[in-house]
């Protein structure tokens, strides 16, 4: 289940939000939602994903200059 996982992939992000893999690598390339790196794999905290969620409601997450960065802490 992937509510055990203290974080997600980004396909599982994807999975969880209904967001596409390629708006939430966007996401991340523009820095706009914090993110843990371990080599090559990329995830993402649920609290942070949630926050930012919160954070960014009726924002269009594919222009990124309507999107809220989540800061982080």
């Amino acid at each position: 289940m992937m509510q055990d996982k203290l974080a997600l992939t980004v396909n599982e992000a994807s999975e969880y939000t209904g967001i596409g893999r390629n708006t939430l690598r966007d996401l991340i390339r523009w820095d706009k939602l914090p993110v843990i790196r371990v080599g090559n794999k990329v995830v993402i905290r649920w609290d942070d994903l949630d926050r930012f969620l919160s954070e960014n409601r009726n924002n269009n997450l594919r222009n990124r200059f309507e999107v809220i960065e989540l800061k982080q802490g």
